[in-house]
């Protein structure tokens, strides 16, 4: 059955290393519905946070070819109920319905905040789960929605810490080998 997973790559930083992850996800018919990347607490070692709507069997296929590339330190599939995430979303709203107190009631009660103001427009940031960023456009369009941008999953896996601790592991061997 198709449902939303997570999906977290642990790589060093290369060039063409995002195009190798996804093309592996495109060739087993997979759309990648969210893909965020960062270095993580490790220097060089970043870490792909990659959203999609697949079944568990294919995607520990995609994991197993993804583990096989080089640069990969170890790829993992998650399910809802073990990570914890966000996502951000900034919404431009015209500065006209500043004059009314409806929408900073608004924007308070749905634990956003305004961002920037100018004479046009302000912006609003708010974080959340997808469904909960996209409820809030509805609820901002009637004040002049002119745009919105959406990040992508940023997420915490509730049981990487023996991981992480590896990760720390090798870096000190590195260091002590000169690498």
């Amino acid at each position: 059955m198709q449902k939303e997973y997570t999906v977290t790559v642990y790589t060093e930083d290369r060039i063409g290393i995002t195009n190798r992850i996804t093309i592996i996800f495109t060739r087993r018919g997979i759309n990648i519905t969210s893909l965020t990347t960062a270095e993580t607490e490790i220097p060089g070692v970043y870490k792909f946070i990659i959203t999609v709507m697949s079944t568990r069997e294919k995607l520990d296929k995609v994991v197993g070819q993804i583990e096989r590339l080089i640069e990969i330190h170890r790829a993992f599939v998650h399910e809802e109920d073990e990570v914890v995430y966000q996502e951000l979303a900034l919404y431009k709203i015209s500065t006209k319905s500043l004059h009314t107190g409806d929408i900073e009631r608004l924007i308070r009660e749905n634990n956003a905040r305004i961002l920037t103001i100018t004479a046009d427009y302000f912006v609003i940031e708010k974080t959340g789960h997808q469904q909960e960023l996209t409820d809030f456009i509805k609820k901002l369009e009637p004040y002049g929605l002119i745009e919105y941008s959406k990040s992508g999953r940023v997420a915490i896996v509730k049981w990487s810490r023996r991981f992480h601790e590896h990760l720390k592991e090798l870096q000190a061997q590195e260091a002590e080998n000169g690498l």
